[in-house]
């Protein structure tokens, strides 16, 4: 659960429009100093005062990682009373399996690693999946709130999601290119078949559209495999 937390911390940072703002706010809220928070994270206390002026660039991963497992150590160091306060809000249904790598991996090598075939055969720049997200479709659909939806890209929107109980693969599309946020990666999980107009969305999107046969088991057992080769 904790875990979850860190990612929804993260992933607010990472995906907002100003994440100067967004660190202040998480910082303010854990009750903290810019000095508690850079002593904590070895920085200097002045790199702290710069991400939330706009003055520095936006931290990348490994920055915003480092920052919220600082925020968690100090609230633990504290009695927990943030992290008890909002943990019973992080659980999302339709979420099967999660996590991060923080050093990317390349996309033919996620893709081979889960023997997936991938349906858009148009050309593209390759890119790096930082993450994934394995989403029951289904609940997906009947449960996600515009606001739950930022929750399933957890630290960053540089990932695969990967799609479970997936019969035609239409609504999973249309409820990415209806949405600001764009993944790195589409996969479907042992579907019944495609709906050649997935396959229309994202080209227009410009991302793999991936199929797999493996077990949601074998998939999360092959990511953990995947993270720590990287």
């Amino acid at each position: 659960m904790v875990d979850e937390f860190k990612e929804k911390i993260a992933g607010e940072i990472t995906l907002s429009a100003d994440p100067g703002k967004a660190i202040r706010k998480w910082r303010e809220e854990f009750k903290l100093s810019q000095h508690q928070l850079a002593d904590a994270m070895g920085i200097s206390h002045s790199v702290i005062s710069d991400y939330e002026s706009g003055r520095r660039k936006s931290p990348g991963v490994l920055v915003i990682k480092k920052m919220v497992d600082a925020f968690i150590k100090l609230d633990i160091e504290n009695g927990s009373p943030v992290i008890s306060q909002y943990l019973p809000n992080v659980k999302l249904e339709c979420i099967i399996a999660m996590d991060e790598f923080p050093e990317g991996i390349d996309e033919q090598r996620f893709i081979e690693s889960i023997g997936g075939k991938n349906l858009n055969t148009d050309r593209m720049p390759a890119k790096r999946i930082y993450g994934y997200t394995i989403v029951d479709s289904v609940k997906a659909i009947l449960s996600l709130s515009s606001e739950d939806y930022l929750k399933i890209y957890g630290w960053s929107i540089e990932r695969a999601l990967i799609f479970t109980n997936v019969h035609f693969g239409r609504s999973p599309m249309v409820a990415i290119r209806a949405h600001p946020l764009t993944p790195a990666m589409v996969v479907y999980q042992q579907p019944d078949q495609i709906d050649p107009l997935a396959v229309k969305l994202a080209k227009l999107e410009g991302i793999p559209l991936v199929t797999t046969r493996l077990t949601v088991e074998e998939i999360v057992e092959n990511m953990k495999a995947l993270k720590e080769g990287n």
